[in-house]
């Protein structure tokens, strides 16, 4: 990749790596629901001065379809199976179980028959990768039941297509558009629900965590999300994943106070590698 491909990939892996504590804190008051509807509307508020600034209101309502397709599938659902799920497995699990969405990206790129080529060199990165999250996160799978892994499989499908739709029925949009459109369709969505499950008590702590949560891992992270896939291509750019579940797992060491273990040690120079292998450029006749 391009230096300007890496810094947009370093700032998408501290950025998405956050949300794993985040939620874990937030979910111990929150409905996943209700969390859902305070991550995207603080973000759909914030964005829409932005977007009539620049003048893109237009193409938001033109392609409010797509928009409102897209924000269901990338966060709608998978954020409220994402936090419901990290209320009965170990956010450990959560984070091994979303790295299968760079495996299902290249199923996915494979059965499209895209113009971007996936040689043996970044299959061998993907494989890598994964290897060094199990290792990371363990594969104690003993934290939670198939319904809960069954609910973050399809947020690591949802995950999946996301992109595919803005790599191909959104790269025409400004991405402030797009991110205020569609976290703004999917906040009415969730307003019904959140009215009947508002807690009767949050705490500031809370309340930090959801504003992180939508400002910076919401409105901010899909900015610099929608540059990455412009600039290294939908299927390379989800490889971000591997890396986010190195910053969880350290997160989680610093402020969840979890063990550092072997698996870490052994583990994160595999993440970094794999990272490497699985974004590079191809050397070699490609496999599709």
């Amino acid at each position: 990749m391009s230096r300007r491909g890496w810094a947009l990939f370093m700032a998408m892996a501290v950025i998405w790596g956050l949300p794993y504590l985040l939620i874990r804190i937030a979910v111990r008051q929150l409905d996943p629901g209700v969390l859902v509807l305070l991550r995207t509307a603080p973000a759909a508020l914030l964005l829409a001065p932005v977007v009539i600034a620049q003048g893109s209101f237009a193409p938001l309502v033109k392609n409010l379809r797509w928009i409102a397709v897209f924000g269901i599938i990338e966060f709608g659902v998978p954020w409220y199976l994402m936090s419901t799920a990290e209320r009965h497995i170990t956010s450990s699990l959560t984070s091994l179980l979303i790295c299968a969405v760079p495996l299902l990206a290249v199923v996915a790129q494979r059965i499209r028959r895209t113009e971007e080529h996936i040689s043996r060199r970044r299959i061998g990165g993907l494989g890598v990768g994964a290897l060094g999250v199990a290792l990371l996160v363990g594969l104690d799978v003993r934290g939670g039941s198939l319904v809960w892994i069954g609910f973050m499989l399809v947020v690591a499908l949802g995950y999946t297509i996301g992109p595919i739709i803005l790599a191909t029925k959104l790269t025409h949009v400004p991405g402030t558009a797009v991110v205020a459109g569609a976290t703004a369709v999917v906040a009415l969505c969730w307003l019904p629900w959140s009215f009947e499950h508002w807690p009767s008590h949050v705490s500031s702590e809370t309340w930090a965590s959801v504003a992180t949560l939508s400002t910076v891992c919401t409105a901010g992270a899909f900015l610099v999300f929608f540059q990455l896939i412009k600039e290294v291509g939908a299927t390379r750019s989800v490889v971000v994943t591997y890396f986010n579940t190195a910053i969880a797992v350290v997160l989680g060491i610093v402020g969840l106070h979890e063990p550092l273990t072997v698996g870490i040690l052994l583990g994160f120079p595999l993440v970094i590698v794999g990272c490497v292998f699985a974004t590079s450029s191809p050397r070699e006749p490609a496999l599709v």
